[in-house]
């Protein structure tokens, strides 16, 4: 975060987006890649960076006009739009959905939600601070603690997508701040532009992500659905 903008005031268990290279050549491979990649047949990326994947898909997110999608299916030819279940109106229609975002589409093309029950709360916001400016991306990603004793993990793949039929979901208010949220959908069916594979290992937050009890936790919601991520204080949060 640039010194002279504000402070970022979310609680302290929202986490960090890990620092983003700015040097030219670690840019200039970011451009070569993107151009080589983007050619619209959905083919997958013969990734041959330095840099990490992770860092490659912010870059993507931060600077073109494409969102990411992140799955377990490896083959996906069109994104049908489908019905999700979210507690936010946003979320909750016959839609495809992605992200402007790099790390939070890997949460979930690297959970095995298929071979282990677990429930998810997770999110990725940005603040506002005005005239046009939004701080670093900040990130809240948990399941059920059962699971992530079990280490839930597969190899997933990111697919990205046009953003020409996306819209993206209004800033919302958390507490006294404005924060913008990289959520966007699409009602329309979406052809991918091109898939990057990743594994676990590629998740720079994944020594951070949180597990919370379903029956505690659905009933912080139930009491207080506002009060997302519902947990009981920030002295929990991982060091």
């Amino acid at each position: 975060m640039n010194e002279d903008q504000p402070m970022q005031a979310l609680p302290s268990f929202f986490l960090s987006r890990p620092p983003m290279p700015t040097d030219a050549k670690t840019i200039a491979g970011f451009e070569a890649l993107c151009e080589r990649a983007l050619g619209g047949d959905g083919a997958a990326i013969d990734y041959d960076l330095a840099a990490p994947k992770w860092q490659f898909l912010c870059y993507l997110a931060d600077t073109k006009s494409i969102v990411l999608h992140g799955s377990g299916n490896a083959d996906i030819k069109i994104f049908e739009p489908r019905k999700s279940d979210d507690v936010n109106a946003f979320g909750d229609r016959k839609a495809v959905y992605a992200a402007s975002d790099g790390l939070w589409p890997m949460y979930f093309a690297i959970l095995d939600r298929d071979r282990y029950p677990m429930s998810l709360i997770n999110s990725s916001a940005r603040i506002d601070l005005g005239d046009g400016q939004r701080g670093e991306p900040l990130y809240f990603f948990s399941i059920t603690a059962k699971a992530l004793a079990q280490r839930p993990f597969r190899r997933g793949t990111i697919y990205l997508l046009p953003r020409d039929t996306f819209e993206q979901q209004q800033p919302e208010r958390y507490g006294d701040q404005t924060i913008h949220l990289p959520q966007w959908a699409s009602l329309v069916p979406v052809k991918p532009l091109a898939k990057l594979f990743v594994g676990p290992e590629d998740f720079p937050l994944l020594g951070q992500m949180r597990g919370h009890d379903d029956e505690t936790t659905f009933a912080r919601a139930r009491a207080n659905p506002a009060g997302f991520p519902w947990v009981e204080d920030e002295a929990t949060a991982p060091d």
